[in-house]
């Protein structure tokens, strides 16, 4: 695969990442291989259906989910998100919108869907932080670490 044709077809991936929505996600096996893996801190999964379950439960647990890409590399068939995640939690402080900052690595096949998307973030600094009781232990260890 062309570089020149992967970047269109990561643009694309990426417009549909942006917008992605309870009533968008039947179009996952546009974008995601029959048999693509997905990881990332709390998920190892394969398949569409099991990738799919992922990104529902997304939009039952949190309010307004959405992603922002803000980076973009791309070499052939390898690509790298770098995004912000945003979104409000339905439990705890419903009205702050939340940040996470991560990356995603694509690998592409050959007719350009996703084989392998791996994500990598933080999940004490970017996510248990900031959980009421949690966060303050989590901070509280970061600090002893860090002496």
């Amino acid at each position: 695969m062309q570089t020149e044709d992967s970047r269109a077809i990561v643009a694309s991936i990426t417009r549909w990442f942006e917008s992605l929505t309870p009533g968008n996600l039947g179009q996952l096996e546009a974008f995601y291989s029959a048999d693509a893996r997905f990881k990332d801190p709390f998920n190892d999964v394969r398949g569409v259906p099991a990738i799919t379950q992922i990104f529902k439960h997304m939009f039952v647990a949190l309010h307004e989910p959405r992603f922002v890409v803000t980076q973009q590399i791309v070499d052939g068939a390898q690509a790298f998100l770098v995004w912000e995640f945003r979104f409000r939690f339905k439990r705890f402080d419903t009205v702050t919108e939340q940040v996470i900052h991560g990356g995603s690595h694509l690998t592409l096949t050959e007719d350009g869907r996703i084989s392998e998307h791996r994500d990598y973030w933080d999940a004490a600094e970017e996510l248990y932080e900031k959980l009421p009781g949690l966060g303050a232990l989590m901070r509280w260890l970061k600090r002893k670490a860090n002496q």
